[in-house]
């Protein structure tokens, strides 16, 4: 019976952990579905509305929400979902190359070039921004989508943790690949990537969202409002002053904003945990 009364207080503390995480969800997509001067009076109901479907169609090709004005939801995601899935392409195929050449070869000067690109993790993000921003603009690289992605797709981080793993990878293994004849080309795509899927798995979840969430570089990089991404977009909806914010047509752009990285996340569930956890690979 103690047993399971433990089992019950976890279970109990787990749910409020929930619907504290949730209400603040399920409150934003209930506010897509109303019009604004039902939220305005501070009067909104906690079950759906009847402004649903003009909410989300207007969002979605309109473009004139918000003190600024905006482009359509649809441009803005479409935006924000390139720029999120080039990062974390970038990030896993630079790194796995990186910590790939770090384990398996012999080459001078080997380790320090390991150690530099370990010691970036100790500067932080606003140390490396604006000479990352002069760079860019010298590349005439500035307001474009090569601007948008390439300074985001090195990491220290996943470089890192492919080290770690590779370095787990038996000797055996390798001399059993080079008695048969395997090149390192070979090596790496017959092998080293098989064996790295649950690790890649991991990574891509947490990169799109890194990706996805971006919002000071995207801010700094970009003027031209065709380039903008959705989370830029939710912020310059929001008005300032005596400026009236259309907060019906804000929520439901955050929940359309939520759906790429859920969708990632509930897609890939299996293979993320099994990645972070598995201690057999």
């Amino acid at each position: 019976m103690a047993g399971a009364g433990r089992t019950w207080v976890t279970h109990a503390g787990l749910l409020i952990g929930v619907l504290v995480f949730a209400f603040p969800i399920y409150l934003a997509l209930i506010a897509s579905t109303w019009d604004a001067s039902t939220i305005g009076r501070g009067a909104l109901p906690l079950y759906p509305g009847p402004d649903a479907w003009k909410n989300y169609s207007r969002i979605w090709s309109s473009g004139e929400v918000g003190r600024f004005g905006s482009v359509p939801v649809a441009t803005m995601m479409g935006n924000s979902l390139i720029m999120a899935l080039a990062i974390a392409i970038g990030k896993i195929a630079i790194s796995i190359i990186s910590a790939y050449a770090v384990v398996f070869f012999r080459f001078p000067l080997r380790m320090l070039c390991f150690w530099m690109i370990f010691l970036t993790l100790m500067l932080p993000v606003e140390v490396r921004i604006i000479p990352t921003y002069q760079v860019v603009v010298d590349l005439g690289l500035f307001d474009t989508r090569f601007g948008l992605v390439v300074p985001l797709i090195a990491s220290a981080t996943a470089t890192l943790l492919f080290r770690q793993f590779f370095l787990t990878i038996p000797d055996e293994l390798t001399e059993a690949a080079k008695i048969d004849g395997a090149g390192p080309v070979r090596f790496f795509i017959d092998i080293v990537l098989p064996l790295s899927r649950t690790n890649i798995a991991a990574l891509f979840v947490i990169l799109f969202i890194f990706g996805w969430n971006q919002y000071l570089w995207p801010l700094l990089i970009t003027k031209s409002r065709a380039l903008e991404t959705v989370v830029i977009g939710i912020t310059k909806m929001i008005g300032t002053g005596d400026a009236q914010s259309e907060w019906n047509l804000i929520m439901a752009t955050a929940v359309l904003a939520l759906l790429p990285p859920v969708i990632v996340v509930l897609t890939m569930q299996r293979w993320f945990v099994k990645g972070l956890v598995d201690q057999e690979k």
